[in-house]
């Protein structure tokens, strides 16, 4: 849960690096969280408003957490616009963040000059 908390203390910080677990268990409660809303909206017949909510307030943690993500295998943060390729887009950067770490990476992202 911690991992999930720190995206709020850091937001808007599209800066650094985030480590395959801290960015797979945000993640994780982050989908149950959605999934444990929409079960809620369907069983009180609620429409869809606490799950949508939910998910615009955790649009941009989430998009700094995946810059992070990709900062720590030595990507810029920009390689999240291929969410907008259909479904290719997404499994691409799905192998991606699956990746590991690059160790000459781990200075500083974005590099100095």
């Amino acid at each position: 849960m911690e991992h999930f908390t720190a995206a709020f203390s850091n937001f808007a910080n599209f800066s650094g690096r985030a480590t395959r677990t801290q960015f797979w268990m945000f993640m994780l409660i982050y989908f149950l969280i959605i999934i444990g809303l929409t079960i809620l909206e369907v069983v009180i017949g609620f429409p869809a408003i606490l799950s949508t909510v939910f998910s615009l307030v955790m649009l941009v943690p989430s998009l700094s957490y995946g810059a992070r993500r990709l900062h720590d295998m030595g990507r810029s943060g920009w390689w999240q616009l291929l969410l907008f390729i259909p479904i290719l887009g997404f499994i691409i950067l799905l192998v991606m963040f699956c990746m590991p770490t690059k160790p000459e990476s781990i200075e500083v992202y974005p590099p100095q000059k």
